[in-house]
């Protein structure tokens, strides 16, 4: 027993699943899910004394055939749906400064579709000016003067 597990096949294909697994539940990536996966198959073929290519071979297949295959089908099921809030719809509507908009001291109000928003923009923009939603980050209206 204690010569299969110095065996250096083993030790290698042990040593990199432990490290794809770690890798991955650091990363949360769902990226070395696939090699670890790969590292298994490679580590039974090292206890059953295959020769050293066919675990390389067999690593790399497995990996890759399961990371073209299935990454695609996981990444649908699992990605974030995005939740959507409304917001967006002042993107693109006209408001007006209700606080002046001073980027230094970092104020700013504006009032769009009868709603108050934190506001700024890449200049200062004075109090009763109208100003049209260009994007939304977080919670802050990035508005620009209505020409």
């Amino acid at each position: 027993m204690d010569q299969l597990i110095l065996n250096p096949d083993i030790l290698l294909w042990l040593i990199l699943l432990v490290a794809f697994i770690v890798i991955e539940a650091a990363t949360v990536s769902l990226l070395t899910t696939w090699f670890a996966i790969g590292s298994l198959f490679s580590l039974v073929l090292a206890f059953l004394g295959a020769p050293f290519y066919w675990q390389i071979a067999v690593f790399f297949v497995v990996s890759f055939v399961l990371l073209i295959f299935t990454k695609p089908f996981v990444d649908k099921k699992l990605m974030a749906k995005k939740e959507a809030t409304n917001a967006d719809r002042v993107i693109g509507k006209t408001g007006v400064v209700i606080e002046e908009i001073d980027n230094i001291k970092g104020t700013g109000q504006v009032k769009v579709l009868n709603q108050i928003w934190s506001a700024s923009s890449e200049e200062n923009i004075k109090k009763g000016e109208k100003v049209i939603v260009k994007d939304i980050r977080g919670v802050k209206l990035i508005v620009e003067k209505q020409n």
